[in-house]
């Protein structure tokens, strides 16, 4: 798990739309999900952007199986906590790099969805002590706060304007999940079963897993140990990464 302080801080929630980047199918729900839940329910609009179809994760299934079902998946997941809004970059599963590409990609999304917020993975090297991150996310999460810093500067990747993608700099804040640096969280206990409900909607990929990983139990012991840092029965942590008029 990862180690909390001891304690954390409220998420600022004086935003109305976010746009979520992550590198897979699934990615959202191990926690980000139940938070997601809570603002929809707020009235914030969230988007989705997936950078990969998550078509290498089911080793006995083909990539080319596997990707169209863990889209249609996570379409299911996403509706769960009120997302309908749900895009598929068709990137490489388990071969992202950082580069100017993936920035690219990334800030366009951005400038498509003019979002007050981005809200991405860990992109830290560990989740904590003994828990190395993955690649694919350490690669997103990394491109996707360069990415909300190039969406508003027009000269850089000037040929958005010529697919009519004017700059937005309109990003008040990057936020992390699942970071071992985090500082800040939101009160998930009204929303907790949304965000295990969505993340049993993986079912496929869950089965193909292997490892007899319970969901409820699973996001309910990160919960609660978040929770007992915010002092609230369940909660979900971020790192904040303020970029422009962003109140603490």
């Amino acid at each position: 798990m990862t180690p909390m302080p001891q304690s954390l801080i409220a998420l600022p929630e004086n935003w109305n739309s976010a746009l979520a980047i992550v590198a897979h199918p699934d990615d959202m729900e191990y926690g980000g999900a139940s938070a997601v839940a809570r603002w929809t329910g707020q009235g914030k609009r969230v988007v989705y952007t997936l950078v990969t179809s998550g078509e290498a994760g089911i080793d006995g299934m083909a990539p080319e199986q596997a990707g169209p079902l863990r889209e249609t998946e996570q379409l299911a997941s996403a509706a769960i906590v009120g997302v309908d809004q749900v895009e598929f970059l068709g990137g490489a599963d388990g071969m992202l790099e950082y580069n100017l590409t993936l920035r690219r990609s990334l800030s366009a999304a951005i400038r498509r969805h003019r979002p007050d917020i981005v809200v991405t993975g860990n992109f830290r090297e560990t989740f904590g002590p003994g828990m190395l991150n993955q690649a694919d996310h350490i690669a997103v999460g990394r491109a996707a706060l360069d990415a909300a810093r190039d969406a508003g500067n027009r000269w850089v990747f000037r040929d958005l304007l010529d697919e009519g993608l004017e700059p937005w700099n309109g990003v008040r804040a990057v936020l992390a999940f699942g970071s071992p640096l985090a500082t800040h969280a939101v009160d998930v206990t009204d929303t907790l079963d949304r965000g295990i409900e969505s993340l049993k909607a993986h079912e496929a990929y869950l089965a193909g897993l292997d490892n007899n990983m319970d969901p409820g139990e699973f996001l309910e012991s990160f919960g609660r140990m978040t929770g007992t840092a915010f002092g609230t029965k369940y909660a979900v942590s971020f790192e904040l990464l303020p970029l422009r008029g962003f109140d603490e």
